[in-house]
């Protein structure tokens, strides 16, 4: 029987026809930079239709994700060298941002449903935090209710890294408009794909401000962002730039795809579940299911490993890959920016984490974009279990 060829998972959809029109007037005139036009231009409409979007009064389109968080942090006037809670399961990115905030990163555990050990948690929320990041990485909720509790008895802000989460709601809530600030990626990975960029929002006028100013609205550029004259004008001067802006290219690549996320969730959503029915149903194959408040809007899938010795889970990875479906396995890739202990940069080195490390040494990961169809989704999941048995059940595997 011949083998049917695994999709191509990486390719990302292709930018809407609306985009074309508006680049293609930018590019005639030349107008990229957000604060040449006195009004309308692509970046301060992004902003207003992405707030409206996620139903918060501020939005502000910067560089990237990155630079989001590290603009919340620094909005957050926090004391040089204070403490930031955030999870050990994230990108390397997001202690990066604590570092160039001039704070210190705290790892806390995660288990195997990839999710904040609340226990560890609470024990980590000492008097020495200042702020708390919470990466919802790979689309994955914490308990945001105890998480909000805790932050809120302790009267410490909550920032969201929501990369990838555009689109999951918490409790019907938008994730990134729980805690007091959200941040949200465009790299070509995610739901919203424009290459490069990211956006932050938030209810607090001081704090957009600021964020607005540091951003890289020198002058009176802050004009042009939507009111809040008094708290421009209150921060005019008093802020270093970092010059993290968006250009309105990026600005017009985006927009058009606002309108195709409600499909993109719903699709996405749906290839997971039908997938993650069908790894369920291996013996050696294993994923989470979602918390009950959360509705997620997944563009890959996560799973563990059950039972595996390290040489099978690279049996494995190799099987799979030979089948034209390629896992990463976060704790055993190489130089792997997702596992905690590459994180050499931390002073000190990053901390023991045995839970999380064993999370990570059996984590899998593999793309699932919204626009695969249940063929090449059978495909996909026939190889993962197909891998998993030849593994570990060679006999059932062969059909000797």
């Amino acid at each position: 029987m011949t083998q049917k060829l695994a999709p191509n998972v990486y390719d990302a959809e292709a930018i809407p026809d609306a985009a074309r029109d508006e680049i293609h007037r930018l590019l005639s005139t030349g107008d990229l930079f957000r604060y040449t036009a006195p009004q309308d231009a692509p970046v301060a409409l992004l902003e207003r239709e992405f707030a409206a979007f996620m139903g918060v009064k501020y939005a502000l389109a910067v560089s990237s994700c990155s630079s989001a968080l590290f603009l919340s942090l620094k909005a957050l006037d926090l004391p040089r060298g204070a403490g930031v809670l955030l999870p050990a399961f994230t990108f390397a990115a997001v202690p990066s941002a604590v570092i160039h905030a001039d704070l210190r990163p705290v790892l806390v555990e995660c288990g195997r449903d990839y999710r904040i050990d609340l226990a560890d948690f609470e024990a980590k929320l000492t008097d020495g935090i200042g702020a708390i990041v919470i990466s919802h990485m790979r689309g994955h909720t914490s308990d945001m209710d105890r998480i909000m509790a805790l932050a809120e008895a302790h009267g410490i802000p909550v920032i969201e890294d929501a990369a990838h989460s555009l689109g999951t709601t918490w409790a019907g809530r938008n994730i990134g408009t729980i805690g007091r600030i959200g941040c949200f990626s465009f790299q070509s990975y995610k739901l919203i794909n424009a290459g490069e960029g990211g956006i932050l929002v938030t209810d607090d006028a001081d704090l957009i401000a600021r964020a607005v100013i540091m951003s890289g609205a020198y002058e009176h550029n802050w004009k042009k962002h939507d009111g809040l004259t008094e708290a421009f004008a209150r921060w005019q001067n008093r802020l270093p730039l970092y010059n993290m802006r968006m250009g309105n290219l990026s600005a017009a690549v985006i927009r058009p795809q606002l309108g195709e996320v409600a499909r993109r969730v719903r699709d996405g959503r749906a290839n997971h579940d039908y997938v993650a029915a069908r790894l369920n149903a291996c013996l050696w194959l294993e994923v989470p299911p979602p918390l009950p408040p959360e509705a997620r809007a997944p563009d890959s899938i996560q799973f563990n490993l059950i039972g595996m010795s390290d040489a099978e889970v690279a049996g494995f990875a190799a099987a799979s890959e030979a089948a034209g479906v390629k896992v990463q396995v976060f704790g055993m890739s190489a130089d792997n920016a997702r596992a905690f202990w590459n994180w050499q940069f931390i002073e000190g080195g990053p901390p023991e984490l045995p839970m999380t490390r064993a999370m990570l040494m059996r984590a899998c990961d593999a793309r699932l974009p919204a626009r695969l169809t249940q063929p090449e989704l059978d495909t996909i999941a026939a190889a993962l279990v197909d891998a998993a048995e030849r593994v570990m059940d060679p006999e059932v595997a062969y059909g000797t």
